[in-house]
């Protein structure tokens, strides 16, 4: 199966980017494509009390789309088992149209692999003639390599000794041949014998040559087995050593392996170093299949939809290395880039719900009660209980809309939705400033923007001190020029300020307000960061 499309909102996701993109992956399923709601950063309190309350689980957390071994077109490559002959290897490569063969135990681990150059470098090697001893091969892999029939002797013979052609008389045959050998030899009943009596442990009489009754008792009371081929003493001779076990030959030591998991620019770097044909891709201890330098440049790039943004720095990690599909936002234009046109929506509307409930309507398509409950709840998040300036009538009439499909009463909904998340108590700076921050980049200068919605004050007194101190650490750490902390009480329409970074002192010139030199900073009437908060900072800061 393909991998999915990812549908995912920004950064410090808030109820509107993950309620729309748990509704928008629903409407592209009902339209058949294969999609994947995601988020990428943890859920805020007024999240998740609004999939609590619907029953919906909430996205899986996305932390990258960087290209990964899993994204390219692998070399898949049925495995062999270690005991198998270096000749069934070869035919294996060949059917196959391979050049590398994994090879794994019983529970499918990777135990090594057989390349041409293992085989080669084995079959040439002709200083190493006990290789069927040291390979410990089973008589099964000799009858196979050489089409052999069985005549005399057990299953469970090993090799022990060398490969011996007894091409000779029987007299010459003594200095040659020691106790546990293979002897290779023709239809010379004599030599058969004398072979039998000098202790060797298997007979391999070539040309498919009738064996004699008095050789087949004598190599059954020596324990000798005795094999019948079809291949002429050369041929046997030739082919024999290639019935070592694979296991013997493959590599095993200091592979250079790939995960499933790992990203292709680390992959890449690391095949830069080496010069190796492919390389197994493994998935935990168990291969996958193999790739090489051609694959990198055959890679397949992951597919994303982005919801509620369109800026590089609020979206997920890898953007660069990902195909954008989609990009549905209600935010000023940013800096995103695509190689090719893709379809982008942008309205100024209060909430990325209101547009996506919208494109239910237009496919006519009604999104089920609890899809309509979230995205009326996403609603009402975004645009304050329709009490922000970036509310408009279409934000309103689609909410009573899904309000009516979900059955839900607004007031009493919102009301407790925003309790779930207005209290400041047992939360850490951390926490508070990170459930819903975003960067800006305004001609080269970094910002940052949080906003909480709270009427807590009198928590927000006993802690603001501590605020203070962690936004300037932050600002620092970060790099952000300016970095704020809006905590906005919808009740009372209206913002107080935390202000850190080198450039704090802009805020009175944005904001037109007074500058206070003790005192929290309050904003009266300014409740949306995008459309109150954000255009004047910009302002001020492309004039610097």
């Amino acid at each position: 199966m393909s991998q999915p499309i990812y549908i995912c909102g920004h950064r410090n996701p808030d109820t509107d980017s993950i309620c729309s993109s748990l509704a928008y992956a629903e409407l592209k399923t009902r339209l058949g494509f294969q999609v994947q709601p995601m988020r990428l950063g943890p859920l805020n309190r007024e999240t998740a009390f609004v999939l609590s309350h619907f029953g919906l689980a909430p996205p899986q957390l996305l932390t990258t789309v960087r290209t990964q071994i899993s994204d390219l077109s692998m070399d898949i490559i049925p495995p062999a088992s270690p005991d198998i002959s270096i000749q069934r290897a070869w035919t294996l490569m060949k059917k196959n149209n391979c050049k590398v063969l994994p090879v794994t135990d019983g529970d499918g681990q990777l135990l090594g692999v057989v390349t041409l150059s293992d085989i080669a470098n084995k079959y040439l090697d002709t200083l190493e003639t006990p290789i069927l001893a040291n390979s410990r091969t089973p008589l099964h892999n000799i009858i196979d390599t050489l089409g052999a029939t069985q005549m005399e002797g057990q299953e469970g013979f090993i090799v022990t000794g060398k490969a011996v052609v007894g091409a000779m008389s029987p007299d010459a045959l003594d200095p040659y041949i020691d106790p546990g050998d293979i002897v290779i030899l023709g239809d010379r009943q004599d030599s058969q014998i004398k072979s039998i009596e000098k202790g060797a442990a298997c007979l391999i009489i070539t040309g498919n040559h009738t064996i004699t009754d008095r050789v087949v008792k004598l190599a059954r009371t020596k324990n000798c087995a005795l094999l019948s081929t079809p291949c002429d003493t050369f041929t046997a001779a030739r082919l024999i050593n290639q019935s070592a076990p694979i296991g013997h030959i493959m590599t095993q030591d200091n592979l250079i392996t790939f995960d499933i998991e790992d990203y292709v620019d680390v992959t890449k770097d690391k095949m830069l170093e080496t010069r190796f044909r492919s390389y197994p891709v493994l998935d935990g201890e168990h291969i996958r299949g193999f790739i090489s330098r051609y694959h990198l440049i055959t890679s397949r790039r992951k597919q994303v939809i982005l919801l509620d943004h369109n800026e590089k720095s609020q979206t997920v990690d890898g953007i660069e290395q990902a195909e954008i599909l989609e990009i549905i936002d209600h935010h000023r234009l940013g800096d995103l880039q695509t190689e090719s046109p893709i379809t982008f929506k942008n309205d100024t509307v209060g909430s990325t719900a209101t547009m996506i409930a919208n494109l239910y309507f237009e496919h006519g398509i009604s999104p089920a009660p609890k899809i309509a409950g979230i995205l009326c709840a996403a609603i009402i998040s975004d645009t304050l209980k329709f009490k922000s300036p970036t509310c408009t009538h279409n934000d309103r009439a689609i909410a009573m809309r899904l309000a009516g499909i979900a059955s839900l009463d607004i007031d009493a909904f919102a009301a407790a939705m925003f309790a779930s998340a207005s209290s400041l108590r047992d939360r850490t700076p951390q926490d508070i400033l990170a459930q819903d921050l975003k960067e800006f980049i305004f001609d080269g200068h970094k910002i940052a923007v949080a906003q909480i919605n709270s009427s807590d004050t009198a928590t927000l007194a006993t802690i603001r001190t501590e605020l203070n101190a962690y936004m300037e650490q932050q600002a620092q750490t970060q790099g952000y020029e300016l970095l704020l902390l809006l905590i906005t009480d919808i009740i009372e329409e209206s913002s107080e300020c935390l202000a850190a970074g080198d450039k704090k002192d802009l805020i009175p010139q944005a904001f037109k307000a007074a500058s206070q030199t003790s005192g929290p900073i309050i904003l009266p009437g300014i409740v949306s960061r995008k459309k109150q908060v954000i255009p004047p900072l910009a302002a001020v800061l492309r004039n610097l």
